[in-house]
């Protein structure tokens, strides 16, 4: 039996906010619409945006389909697991052939954009790039009875801050790597495609780089210091 190998991302916790703000980004901005179809009720949403910018959330982990964070709530801890369904792997091979098939689209990755072109051939190719409220699961061990419950709204919200500052956190939770579509975008894009192999070699070089920066960074809540 074989095992993917851990490709998850943590990022630090995020510190108190005094008031929440929208999204900078029309992607982040679809997160927080999915979060926000996603709750139960407006109460739950309210208890849930006071939780995420209460600084009682852990570090989140970011890893294919899912982000776990630790929630402190009253005089509870909870372990929270908020999902999103992976890319299956016709949608995924799709998904890297709109990448190849525009040059710019990679450019858009490298500089931290997720272009609506992008995601418009996508869906037209039949990907599904951003969630809608449906898609979004949870699991916390707490004793609420709604689905997703305060704990994990408040994760799910964090999470979109994470999205509006990097689109490769999007791409990592739909279960695509920078690693990988490296890989993926070697192998789908021949010499008579009309990208050079030297050219597709450096920009996905960036990307790497561009990926690991945020990975390895002491403080990668600065990716997202503009919301905070």
């Amino acid at each position: 039996m074989t095992t993917r190998a851990t490709t998850a991302v943590t990022f630090s916790r995020i510190p108190p906010r005094r008031s929440t703000s929208r999204a900078a980004t029309w992607w982040g901005r679809a997160w927080v619409r999915a979060a926000e179809e996603a709750s139960y009720a407006e109460a739950d949403l309210h208890d849930a945006r006071q939780l995420s910018r209460s600084g009682a959330i852990g570090g989140i982990t970011v890893d294919r389909g899912s982000a776990v964070a630790a929630v402190h709530h009253r005089a509870d801890v909870w372990s929270v697991r908020a999902t999103v369904p992976e890319l299956d792997p016709v949608s995924r091979r799709a998904f890297v052939e709109v990448v190849a098939g525009e040059s710019g689209h990679l450019g858009a990755l490298v500089a931290g954009e997720l272009p609506h072109r992008l995601v418009e051939q996508a869906e037209e190719a039949g990907v599904e790039l951003l969630p809608y409220g449906g898609e979004l699961g949870s699991a916390c061990p707490c004793d609420a009875w709604v689905d997703p419950c305060v704990h994990a709204l408040a994760v799910m919200l964090q999470v979109a801050w994470l999205v509006d500052g990097d689109p490769w956190v999007l791409l990592r939770l739909r279960g695509l790597t920078p690693d990988d579509l490296q890989a993926e975008l070697a192998a789908a894009t021949s010499p008579d495609a009309g990208a050079e192999p030297d050219d597709l070699a450096t920009a996905m070089d960036a990307a790497i780089r561009a990926a690991r920066v945020v990975a390895l960074a002491d403080d990668p809540v600065a990716e997202i210091a503009h919301l905070l």
